[in-house]
């Protein structure tokens, strides 16, 4: 028979159990860590094949037709619920756990992009002028190595999983929607409604190492076109015309100052660069028509507005002044926010990453001068973005061949990594709650 102190003993103990294990899930451990160990070894040599399959069979974005059928098959013998379709080509899987708890979405991207690959690989790209040059096919066959990890323990895990693989990450064609913009606005994060968002992306770091950054991360990115239009008019007789490449270099000059007379450079860095200056077609015709092309990338949304409210007012005023005309179209193609980590959901999920890479193999990384339409998500609900490094060893992180190279290249090394971290990420925050 047990006595009156014995029972309170036991009743104690009972009652700490669950805030133990609430402490340890908040912590970043999950009760499933070893099994994930354990499958994203078993599913490792499926993700290689899965990687090599996308690399030798790249599509453009909003085109990405036969990509989207492989996931989506995939997904469908995994037991995912699963929607084609969305923003042109996405796939959206959905795997509810066999316990309560929130919902926490992974987003991988599925295009590539118009670049001629150099590298003489076994599985070299098949389609001419099109290469996995920024290394979505890692992001694809790593995403799918998580659901089959995931799916493998789907009965033990206390909420619900969406899986994004989402299309035109660098941007749909001209005239056309996409990407992660288009995905929310057809309401990919509802039904259910997600809690939390993660995103991984390959970089040239050593393999083996995660990087992270809480707050903004990356740039925004916002393409423009400048078009000045003036009078046509013999060369050796400007003063009959009005000379629009005069009116462009002036413009030019001009958006120089924005940056450095109008933000304050130490709290919110920002660049604005002319890529593209084309006028004219003969050396004594002063043209009618100029264009000027061009970026904007910021890290504070208020920062962004006031350059492009900047770059409107100069382009047309330099022209007025001139008696030319400017029209400013800004995102032109391409016209991504800010992407913002989560600081709260980033400082939570550190001991993760520690966990699953080792202290030693995480770090805390500079803002990135790229953009990433992730920021869209971001936007919505919390989440968080990662670099995975696939630069192989012994090879200088400093001068290998960066994202968008015809010489990219990703060690496959990093590809279990990159399985152990979706999956912890997710299931550690699934077990820790919202």
């Amino acid at each position: 028979m047990i006595d009156a102190h014995t029972m309170r003993t036991l009743l104690l103990i009972a009652l700490l159990i669950p805030a133990a294990i609430q402490a340890q899930t908040a912590r970043g451990a999950n009760p499933l860590a070893a099994d994930v160990d354990r499958l994203a070894a078993e599913v490792n040599p499926q993700v290689v094949a899965w990687r090599r399959d996308f690399h030798q069979h790249p599509e453009l974005g909003n085109r990405e037709t036969r990509t989207a059928k492989i996931i989506a098959d995939e997904l469908r013998k995994l037991g995912f619920t699963v929607t084609t379709g969305v923003a042109t080509t996405g796939v959206v899987g959905v795997l509810k756990g066999g316990l309560p708890g929130p919902v926490v979405a992974l987003r991988s991207d599925m295009d590539a992009l118009p670049v001629v690959e150099q590298l003489d690989l076994p599985f070299k790209s098949t389609a001419q002028g099109v290469m996995h040059a920024c290394g979505h096919d890692n992001h694809m066959a790593i995403l799918l190595g998580t659901a089959t990890a995931l799916s493998r323990m789907k009965d033990r895990v206390p909420g619900t999983v969406k899986v994004i693989f989402q299309p035109a990450e660098e941007g749909p064609p001209l005239g056309e929607v996409g990407g992660a913009e288009q995905m929310v606005k057809e309401g990919v994060l509802e039904n259910p409604k997600v809690d939390a968002i993660f995103g991984l992306h390959v970089m040239p770091s050593r393999a083996g190492t995660v990087t992270y950054r809480p707050g903004p991360m990356m740039a925004s990115a916002d393409a423009f076109l400048i078009t000045i239009k003036g009078k046509q008019t013999h060369g050796a007789a400007p003063w009959g015309g009005i000379d629009p490449i005069v009116i462009g270099s002036q413009i030019v000059m001009g958006l120089q100052t924005i940056v450095s007379r109008t933000v304050n450079i130490t709290e919110a860095p920002a660049v604005v660069t002319i890529g593209r200056f084309t006028g004219g077609n003969r050396n004594n015709i002063v043209p009618e028509t100029v264009e000027l092309e061009g970026t904007v990338r910021a890290y504070n949304e208020e920062v962004r507005k006031n350059i492009h409210e900047r770059i409107r007012a100069i382009a047309v005023q330099y022209a007025t002044a001139a008696g030319a005309t400017a029209a400013v179209d800004i995102g032109r193609g391409i016209q991504y926010p800010v992407t913002v980590n989560d600081p709260a959901l980033t400082e939570r999920m550190l001991p993760t990453l520690r966990r699953v890479a080792g202290t030693d193999n995480v770090r805390l990384g500079p803002p990135v001068g790229a953009a990433e339409d992730f920021s869209y998500f971001l936007q919505k609900v919390p989440g968080q973005f990662v670099f995975l490094g696939v630069t192989p060893r012994g090879q200088d992180e400093a001068t290998a061949p960066q994202n968008h190279s015809p010489l990219f290249f990703a060690d496959e090394s990093a590809l279990p990594l990159g399985v152990r971290v979706m999956t912890n990420l997710a299931l550690d925050y699934l077990f820790g709650g919202k």
